[in-house]
């Protein structure tokens, strides 16, 4: 396939030109690896590497099409330049143009905000697949044309791949796709060159401040994502935290409220909550739902209110949500032959860590114990380490310390960091350090008895675990099944 460059030149915003810009373009790239003969290749100057260093290498490839922020020094005359003023806003646009626009062709629906963000998306796909109609979903867990499966390297692709898979959806005859939004896509311009029919703002709490420093700048940071919106989309917000309202702040789309706890367009109230299931009644109709927890009502409300406004029939959409499941690794339930529960969860920040500890409280009561087997990622923010220890050993009646992806830090470091949070005795005294996450789980097994809930945390769905740059299998789910196994 090609197309004719001039009909690029008109949807980006452009400094200047070196050379002619008659030539047909035979592929884009972004990856130097993969240039050929005819190809437009955008370089980017990313977080750890700049592209324009390898604009001689595409060129020598058989490249005749750059868009760059600045000219190399050696001008080759049978090469187009195109001047931009930030490569990575004109990639986003030009993935677009490559993929004829797929966004436009299909309702996309983006779900961003802390926590919440994969369910939520995940449960928009499989609504729809329930109801019968085609619908592609972009997650942290997999990406879903239809119901093709691909593997997942990071929340939000970059915007080729992104335009590539949506562009697959619409030729599989998607009517609907539904994608996970992350701060870092929204900074990186990722997203820029999509059309939304939706936007769903879950809740904020501190993440990434490895990389946005602050949590205003984070914030910023998302909001950036409700200020892309067409006056013809619908914002639906949580109504319960405080950077609902201020997301939509400056947005031109439709605003809409969620809420458990005040006045909202969408409204939820928690009647029975059990370890299996909950009781729920949303704008006046009752159902029962496959999920537990507070966090899991918002996330199913979110759900509800999105389908509304892609204008799903109501009826169709409760009946389809008692039939709706736990996402992989999101508060998944097993039960032991011993009599005890142990769930999964990839509750990784403070405010996650706590909702899962509070909505097994709720359901628990003073009838059992609750054990959790928490760690910190590597390379992350530091700062969250000693809060999560904290909140797990307030709200546990055991808590084991252990390794998640260590990643480059060694494992000891993350414990003693994650230990600081420890400040009173009696926190110190319920809680173990354990290094290797297999042992620890063992252990939190071996300590739980029948009508007890061991919490496993912060890996959720994730198979692997990073150390010194090697991913190494390792599923919690797994590890659990094995040690059910055995108590048989």
């Amino acid at each position: 396939m090609g197309k004719d460059l001039t009909g690029l030149l008109v949807t980006i915003p452009i400094i200047k030109t070196v050379g002619s810009t008659t030539k047909v373009v035979t592929d884009v790239i972004c990856d130097s690896r993969k240039a050929s003969d005819g190809a437009l290749f955008v370089a980017v100057n990313g977080v750890n590497v700049d592209a324009h260093r390898f604009i001689p290498d595409v060129i020598a490839k058989g490249a005749t099409v750059i868009v760059c922020e600045v000219l190399p020094e050696h001008i080759d005359e049978n090469v187009c330049y195109i001047v931009v003023r930030d490569s990575s806003i004109a990639l986003a646009h030009i993935a677009a143009w490559w993929y004829n626009y797929p966004s436009t062709r299909l309702k996309l629906v983006g779900v961003t905000g802390t926590n919440g963000k994969t369910t939520t998306a995940t449960l928009l796909y499989e609504l729809m697949q329930l109801m019968g109609e085609k619908a592609g979903l972009l997650s942290t867990v997999c990406n879903i044309i239809d119901k093709t499966v691909i593997p997942a390297a990071q929340t939000t692709p970059d915007p080729l791949s992104l335009c590539r898979m949506l562009n697959e959806m619409v030729e599989a005859g998607c009517k609907y796709a539904f994608m996970e939004v992350s701060s870092h896509s929204c900074t990186q311009h990722r997203i820029d060159g999509l059309t939304f029919a939706g936007a769903i703002f879950t809740n904020l709490t501190r993440d990434h401040l490895d990389y946005h420093k602050t949590v205003m700048n984070y914030m910023n940071a998302k909001k950036m994502f409700f200020d892309l919106l067409p006056k013809d989309a619908f914002a639906l917000v949580n109504a319960d935290d405080k950077a609902g309202a201020y997301m939509i702040q400056n947005t031109m789309a439709r605003k809409l409220t969620y809420s458990l706890q005040s006045m909202a367009y969408y409204k939820c109230k928690i009647l029975e909550s059990r370890l299996n299931g909950t009781s729920l009644r949303i704008n006046g109709h009752d159902i029962e739902v496959m999920f537990t927890g507070r966090f899991n009502a918002y996330n199913l409300l979110a759900v509800y209110g999105a389908a509304m406004q892609l204008g799903c029939d109501n009826q169709d959409v409760l009946v389809a949500m008692t039939q709706l499941v736990p996402v992989a690794g999101r508060f998944q339930t097993l039960v032991s032959p011993r009599g005890y529960t142990a769930i999964v969860d990839y509750a990784h920040t403070p405010d996650a860590l706590v909702n899962v500890l509070d909505s097994i409280k709720d359901v628990l009561g003073k009838n059992g114990n609750i054990i959790t087997v928490v760690g910190a990622g590597g390379n992350r923010d530091k700062g969250k380490r000693p809060i999560m220890a904290r909140e797990a050993a307030l709200r546990s009646d055991k808590v084991i310390l252990t390794s998640d992806n260590p990643r480059d830090e060694d494992p000891n470091d993350i414990l003693s960091d994650m230990a600081e949070g420890l400040t009173d005795s009696e926190l110190k005294q319920k809680t173990l350090k354990i290094t290797d996450r297999k042992d620890a789980i063992r252990t939190a097994t071996i300590l739980a008895q029948p009508g007890d809930v061991v919490l496993v945390a912060g890996k959720g769905h994730e198979d692997y675990q990073e150390i010194k740059g090697v991913k190494h299998h390792f599923d919690d789910k797994e590890v659990l099944i094995e040690i059910f196994n055995n108590e048989i």
